[in-house]
C-alpha cells in the first residue's frame, strides 16, 4: 500500500509518497499554502492520483509530548483533510525532520547556495520514512 506524507508549513506543504510496498519514502512535490481547506483538497487529490491507502501528517510535539503551536495547526489541517477524503489520516511526530533534511543536503554535497531553498519535500520524505520504519506491516 502506498502512503502519502505531508510536512505542513505556514508557507508550503511538502509531500512524499512511499513505493507500492510501503517500504521506501520518496519526495513527491511541494504545494504552496493557500488556505487549510484548499490545501486539504490539493493533498486529497494527490493521494487519489498516487493511489495512496493512508495519509500521514507531520505534527510537532514539545518535550512533554504535547502539540506545539505548529502541531496544533497540523492537527487542524488533518481534521480538514479528513473532510476531503475517505482515507485514514494519522498524525506522526515530525521531530527534527527539517534539521535532518538540511543535514542530508549537506552530506550529499549540495552547495550552500542550492541548500538555501525549501526543504519541505525532503522533510516529508524523512517523516514518511520514520513512519514506515515504525510500521513495517502497514
Amino acid at each position: 500500500m502506498r502512503i502519502l506524507a505531508i510536512d505542513p508549513g505556514s508557507k508550503r506543504l511538502g509531500l512524499a509518497v512511499s513505493d507500492p510496498t510501503g517500504t521506501i519514502a520518496n519526495p513527491l512535490t511541494v504545494i504552496p499554502h493557500v488556505s487549510r481547506l484548499l490545501d486539504a483538497a490539493a493533498v486529497a487529490e494527490q493521494a487519489a492520483v498516487h493511489e495512496a491507502g493512508l495519509i500521514v501528517v507531520g505534527q510537532s510535539l514539545d518535550e512533554q509530548g504535547q502539540p506545539t503551536f505548529e502541531g496544533r495547526r497540523a492537527a487542524r489541517f488533518a481534521s480538514a483533510l479528513r473532510t476531503q477524503t475517505a482515507l485514514q489520516v494519522v498524525l506522526w511526530d515530525e521531530v527534527l525532520t527539517t534539521q535532518d533534511a538540511r543535514a542530508a543536503r549537506i552530506m550529499l554535497g549540495v552547495s550552500r547556495q542550492k541548500r538555501s531553498g525549501h526543504l519541505d519535500d525532503l522533510a516529508a520524505t524523512i517523516l514518511l520514512q520514520s513512519y514506515l520504519d515504525s510500521h513495517p506491516s502497514t
